[in-house]
């Protein structure tokens, strides 16, 4: 890819303009980061779309950050969310990223000859004092908060914004001074926080950062794509899972879905997706399941998923122990590896047991009992 197809393909916006940000990509290595929040033990679907950025970035010779947001993740991100988000512990953020580095390893290069960094923003956010969060803060204007649309909605309906949720941004400002960067990527909902570290490197250092905000990977009604009844699209999952997770997009997301997720040519796309959306869909989820687990798993994950969903004739082929209760057999198999989510699961009647729907999280499994959890997954018990 050249420069404008990297400043084009998938993204958004870039501001204050694209053609300021190709000039000087075409002068120097420029340094750019996007921050993940480790609010789960996994990087999934929406993650990959920003990876699949940064790996483009990361071939055309610039320095890329990796940046796992351990601080900003215990404070939560208000994003888009009209109610308060849980704190979380350092203990609880750390032991969410630790594969972080191994998933995101299957699409950028931590090593060899232009590696990406991986960073923690715990690094310099632990460091800073009362004084200097005052001075910080002196930067932003309690009306550039407040205007935030979620924000608003709480004033409406009397719900609580509390004071760290203000400070949010302005943490996620200072990754940006800290680090020094020339470029911040993110989703086109990152937007508002991205903008605070636009204005604060302008305040601090009077050095121009720019924002580039990529598509979201979105259906018709503009829910996001990507989590399926009882599985999530999450990197440490099986290639059978998210090879059948992307076959359930809806149709009129499988081009934005060849845009964001793979680095195919895209002419001509449109025509081939309305001419045959079935081949088009297999087509995507065969390239994005090679690019994270190799093109052999993938061609077995595609024969899984015909034999499975299009002949439905499912295979029992994860093999457990019997003798444990039905929520702890399938727990490690949730998309959350939880037993909280296997017991939501159950609750919702998506397990099954030899054809019949399990209500008693307290069933103790038996030999050669078929279970399925959710649509995809199918376990048999030894």
């Amino acid at each position: 890819m050249d420069i404008n197809e990297v400043l084009t393909r998938g993204v958004q916006q870039i501001l204050p303009d694209k053609k300021g940000l190709s000039d000087l990509m075409s002068k120097r290595k420029i340094k750019l980061y996007q921050g993940f929040d480790p609010s789960a033990p996994s990087l999934h679907l929406g993650n990959f779309v920003g990876l699949m950025k940064l790996r483009q970035f990361q071939r055309l010779g610039h320095e890329v950050i990796f940046l796992v947001g351990d601080f900003t993740g215990m404070i939560g991100d208000p994003t888009d969310k009209l109610a308060t988000r849980k704190k979380l512990s350092r203990q609880q953020v750390l032991e969410n990223a630790k594969t972080w580095r191994k998933q995101a390893s299957t699409v950028i290069a931590f090593d060899g000859e232009n590696p990406a960094k991986i960073l923690f923003n715990s690094e310099w956010s632990d460091k800073i004092s009362f004084k200097d969060l005052i001075e910080i803060t002196s930067n932003f204007t309690v009306q550039q908060m407040i205007e935030r649309d979620m924000f608003q909605e709480r004033l409406k309906t009397k719900t609580p914004i509390y004071l760290h949720e203000f400070l949010y941004p302005v943490a996620q400002a200072e990754d940006s001074v800290e680090m020094d960067v020339d470029l911040e990527i993110g989703g086109n909902d990152q937007l508002f926080n991205m903008m605070a570290g636009r204005s604060l490197m302008k305040s601090v250092k009077n050095k121009e950062k720019y924002v580039l905000t990529t598509k979201l990977l979105v259906d018709k009604e503009g829910k996001k794509v990507g989590k399926t009844t009882g599985n999530a699209l999450f990197l440490d999952s099986n290639p059978n899972d998210f090879y059948a997770g992307i076959m359930s997009f809806p149709d009129e997301v499988v081009s934005l879905g060849f845009e964001l997720l793979t680095e195919i040519p895209l002419d001509g796309i449109d025509k081939q997706i309305k001419e045959n959306p079935m081949l088009e869909k297999k087509r995507l989820a065969l390239e994005v399941v090679s690019l994270l687990w190799g093109e052999e798993k993938a061609k077995k994950a595609q024969e899984n998923f015909e034999h499975v969903f299009q002949e439905r004739k499912p295979v029992f082929d994860i093999k457990v122990d019997c003798g444990n209760s039905i929520i702890s057999t399938i727990a490690p198999f949730t998309s959350l590896g939880s037993l909280s989510e296997a017991k939501r699961l159950i609750k919702q009647k998506a397990v099954d047991v030899n054809g019949k729907i399990v209500e008693d999280a307290s069933y103790q499994v038996k030999s050669g009992d078929e279970i399925k959890v959710g649509s995809r997954t199918f376990l048999k018990a030894k």
